[in-house]
């Protein structure tokens, strides 16, 4: 159980361990095999963990110097992306900041508008791509292409958990963006 002294992002650290950590032999989307699976949907859609999620993502962001008034919409590809951006988009309004949020789909709708990224328009806006974990890093590289070609200006990439497994260095190297993380795998005692 937390105490009362515990930080948002320990407290956040230990929903996840309790929620999202599943042990067993798993194949990863980026068809990498692991003893353990982070399942992020069990933290980032629970009533507890999301709002922490969103206090922890935008403290973190800020700390960076990615805060309100330095980036206008957060977001990524669908569906790890779309909690963890509605939970900061709520952190945020709850502060009195104007943070929007974005949904990237895999491919343009072939019906409508027939747009790739949903939600206000990313044009001439400050971004943050985000994830609920990252592996490989190949989500956010194709959410990061789809909001370029859009003309969002993609300022980060923030990921709830980091894995330790090549995405810091895939993203920094291809996409040349600054890779943040709230939690590490040694913060879920599997590092």
């Amino acid at each position: 159980m937390s105490t009362p002294n515990d930080t948002p992002r320990a407290r956040l650290a230990q929903l996840v361990r309790e929620l999202a950590v599943v042990r067993g032999e798993v194949t990863l989307a980026s068809g990498l095999t692991s003893d353990f699976y982070v399942d992020m949907r069990r933290a980032t859609l629970h009533h507890a963990a999301a709002p922490l999620i969103g206090h922890v993502m935008l403290d973190m962001l800020e700390e960076a110097g990615f805060g309100a008034g330095e980036i206008d919409a957060v977001g990524g590809l669908t569906m790890g992306a779309d909690p963890v951006a509605t939970a900061i988009l709520h952190a945020a309004a709850s502060r009195g900041l104007d943070v929007d949020a974005f949904v990237v789909r895999k491919e343009a709708k072939g019906h409508g508008m027939r747009r790739r990224v949903e939600g206000p328009d990313v044009a001439g806006r400050r971004v943050v791509v985000l994830e609920d974990t990252s592996t490989t890093g190949g989500s956010p590289l194709t959410a990061i292409e789809a909001l370029r070609e859009a003309g969002a200006e993609v300022a980060a990439v923030a990921v709830v958990v980091d894995r330790d497994t090549g995405a810091r260095e895939a993203i920094e190297s291809a996409a040349d963006v600054p890779y943040l993380a709230a939690l590490g795998l040694a913060d879920l005692g599997l590092g």
